[in-house]
């Protein structure tokens, strides 16, 4: 059977248009809960939230069909997607899930699913559950139905443990932090975290009203945040996504440092110190050209992935890797937690500026990126742009002007209707020219 359901992190759609409707949440909650329930013992699902309106809905709408199998239901609140991993598996649950559409507007939202080790599914769970879902899910008999109850310190559990991630030698004492939580679900966690230990916080984004996560704020839209760092002269900027399992950094002057980078200073810091497990990093074939070249120099490999933190992460688990991430900012560290997480991942570039003393702009330019481009087109639904010919015929027309001295990723988006065309050479002038010719021949049939 193939997925028809679950993308490439989930199940996500427009809020009351299907897939995400409250009738087939409830039904999909029931299948999964069908798929862990495979004995009479007590059983346990953790479900966590951002700040959309619409997670009430879908929260409620998932704890009827977990506990009609007979579930129990243990409910976190508005919580980072990583605490809910984490959560799943200090619980001892059966199953996590996360109820975020992560950067997407506010009327999106979608599912996430964690095992018990507090990992994300594989392909091959979400096939079976998703085969339970449409051959129709056995109920639960009446004195066997779950129950459901609310978890009030599920937040200090999960600021305990980051703190935990953070040398307990250092302090942040000194820096001053623009933090952005993009009206999102670490709006209060992560402010938490940095003032706790020591850093004078300037909160951005912290202001949830159920419509306005991800809205001009957040790792998606870093202007607001930058602006402030150098309205009051901050050190840097964390500018999380809605769900916080992502992070880009502002300098003191405001520019960004995306996920590359990061990526790049702990890895080679890491390697330094003898931790890099396998001596590489897991990257998606996104990840530009200029951190492969940078860490070739530093002796370190290179591992690429299919787009999608969870590939990167069974890479990782597969081959025994403790580091990858994404260009976005996903940032993944298995010494520290099963997927993404966005403000671990700020603590990392936060113990080097204590460690070196250098300023964020020090520390944030490891390496000189090729010239990239990365647009996106919209397409209706019902439409297949990649499959026609005279989108193909530019695709191959591209990769022909840029030799090898470039590269072409053209790929449909596994969360929203778009078509996603990047491409990386030395030449601005050309590349420009090429992905404007694509993204040209993408529109004309979309």
């Amino acid at each position: 059977m193939t997925r028809s359901l679950f993308g490439t992190d989930g199940v996500r759609g427009r809020t009351n248009t299907y897939p995400m409707t409250a009738e087939l949440v409830m039904r999909l909650g029931a299948a999964a809960g069908r798929y862990f329930r495979r004995d009479q013992q007590e059983h346990r699902v953790v479900i966590g939230k951002d700040t959309r309106l619409s997670g009430y809905m879908i929260e409620n709408a998932l704890t009827a069909g977990f506990t009609s199998t007979g579930m129990n239901v243990l409910l976190l609140g508005p919580i980072p997607t990583p605490a809910v991993g984490f959560l799943t598996h200090s619980m001892r649950a059966d199953v996590g899930v996360m109820i975020s559409a992560s950067h997407n507007p506010a009327y999106d939202n979608g599912i996430k699913f964690f095992g018990p080790d507090g990992f994300k599914l594989s392909d091959e769970a979400e096939t079976e559950i998703e085969a339970i879902l449409s051959k129709g899910v056995t109920l639960a008999a009446p004195e066997n139905i779950g129950r459901a109850r609310r978890i009030d310190d599920a937040m200090g559990r999960y600021v305990e443990y980051v703190k935990t991630t953070f040398p307990n030698k250092l302090r942040l004492d000194g820096l001053r932090v623009v933090l952005d939580c993009a009206n999102g679900a670490a709006y209060r966690a992560a402010p938490n975290v940095l003032w706790e230990l020591g850093a004078e916080v300037i909160p951005v984004g912290v202001s949830p009203n159920g419509h306005n996560i991800n809205s001009d704020c957040g790792s998606t839209s870093p202007e607001a945040a930058a602006r402030k760092v150098r309205e009051t002269r901050a050190n840097l900027g964390i500018c999380l996504d809605g769900d916080a399992d992502r992070v880009i950094i502002l300098d003191e002057t405001g520019a960004v440092a995306d996920g590359d980078q990061i990526m790049g200073l702990i890895a080679s810091n890491w390697a330094r110190e003898g931790r890099l497990a396998g001596n590489a990093l897991v990257a998606t074939v996104m990840s530009n050209l200029g951190l492969e070249r940078f860490l070739n120099s530093q002796n370190i490999g290179l591992e690429r992935t299919a787009v999608g933190d969870r590939y990167v992460v069974e890479k990782m688990r597969a081959e025994g890797f403790n580091l990858g991430g994404e260009q976005s900012g996903h940032i993944v560290m298995t010494d520290y937690a099963t997927t993404g997480d966005g403000l671990i991942g700020a603590l990392q570039f936060m113990r080097s500026m204590v460690e070196t003393g250098k300023s964020a702009s020090q520390l944030t330019q490891v390496f000189d990126p090729v010239p990239q481009i990365l647009r996106n087109v919209h397409f209706a639904p019902g439409k297949a742009p990649l499959a026609t010919d005279c989108v193909q015929a530019a695709i191959a027309e591209g990769e022909k002007r840029l030799g090898a001295g470039g590269r072409l990723l053209i790929r449909k988006s596994g969360t929203e209707p778009l078509i996603r065309v990047m491409g990386e050479a030395e030449d601005q002038a050309l590349l420009d020219a090429v992905i404007t010719s694509i993204c040209d021949a993408v529109s004309s049939v979309s």
